[in-house]
């Protein structure tokens, strides 16, 4: 690089980087989501399938599709529509009466993601897991703050490249930036973090017919909208019983 020139090499110029107002609409690859809930099955032993979760930065619901393959219920909104349809929700926003679920999962605006965490480990009765790009684990002010008064309980970082596109999610393409997933398994916290890899082949491993259709909007059964309805859930994330005693 010439002196005083700018720095073109592939690392710095495929960087993710936003604009401070910008929504950043980076869609999630669902084979990132599935990898994530692979490791929620086997590694954690959870039962995802009687539990819910919400997700906060809904965006076109590729991640949302996948959560809703594994959760029993899927509660999902945005503080921008896309077109998906998901209700229009400023997560950051503080409500009196705010959802409780038992588990929170999304990929976050980058320069919101502390706030988001934050309130989802507030709201969240089980755990929390945030795709961040893993310089996310850098800082010295992000670790006084975050870190070292609640440090995540798992980090799952990618050992593939996770390509993330601005604005459409597109199964072809390249990137520098890479991603982990950052977890809040909430009865192992205190326990000191672990490390884990997501091996190489999961890519494709983890890819589905369906997983990248043309008009950019992922099709998606069992989502609920959030909506007054989904209030005076106990911690754990599963309704009160009803009536007959049953879980509605």
């Amino acid at each position: 690089m010439a002196r005083g020139g700018q720095n073109r090499s592939s690392a710095v110029m495929a960087q993710r980087a936003e604009a401070h107002d910008s929504l950043d609409d980076f869609p999630t690859p669902p084979w990132a989501g599935r990898a994530l809930c692979q490791f929620l099955r086997g590694q954690l032993l959870q039962y995802l399938q009687l539990v819910d979760v919400r997700e906060p930065a809904a965006n076109r619901g590729h991640l949302v599709r996948v959560l809703a393959e594994h959760f029993r219920e899927v509660i999902a909104s945005d503080v921008h529509d896309y077109g998906a349809g998901f209700p229009l929700h400023d997560y950051l926003m503080p409500v009196q009466d705010e959802v409780r679920v038992a588990w929170t999962i999304t990929n976050p605006p980058y320069r919101l993601a502390e706030g988001f965490i934050a309130r989802a480990l507030a709201c969240s009765g089980v755990g929390v897991a945030m795709l961040v790009r893993t310089s996310f684990l850098e800082g010295a002010g992000r670790f006084t703050r975050l870190y070292d008064v609640t440090p995540p309980t798992h980090v799952l970082q990618f050992s593939e490249r996770v390509v993330m596109h601005k604005g459409t999610l597109s199964e072809h393409g390249s990137t520098a930036t890479s991603y982990a997933w950052v977890i809040w398994f909430k009865p192992h916290i205190g326990k000191p973090t672990q490390l884990h890899w997501i091996g190489t082949g999961a890519r494709k491993r983890l890819t589905r017919a369906g997983d990248y259709p043309e008009d950019g909007m992922a099709v998606i059964e069992g989502v609920v909208a959030l909506s007054a309805d989904l209030q005076g859930k106990s911690p754990d994330g599963q309704r009160a019983p009803s009536d007959e005693g049953t879980l509605a």
